[in-house]
């Protein structure tokens, strides 16, 4: 993959590179991109987040919950197992 920049792109690119201690652009650039897909991964986690808020309160009592949560985990662990 080839990026090209700006002259004054390249030398902030480069600036960082020196004060931040990466080895060579493309060190600095995978840990870039690295820090943008974890921002996506936080936003898509809020989103569901969101979601589960703006569904209302569960009709379920909280026994009802425990038991089915308790039966999935349950069966998880014997899935593991066999």
């Amino acid at each position: 993959m080839n990026i090209s920049l700006t002259d004054e792109l390249k030398a902030f690119v480069d600036a960082r590179i020196q004060a931040r201690g990466y080895s060579s652009t493309s060190e600095y650039m995978r840990d870039l991109v690295r820090r943008d897909e974890e921002r996506a991964s936080e936003e898509r986690f809020k989103a569901l987040i969101q979601a589960g808020l703006d569904s209302g309160p569960d009709p379920r009592s909280w026994d009802e919950l425990r038991k089915e949560w308790t039966g999935r985990i349950e069966a998880a662990r014997g899935a593991k197992t066999n």
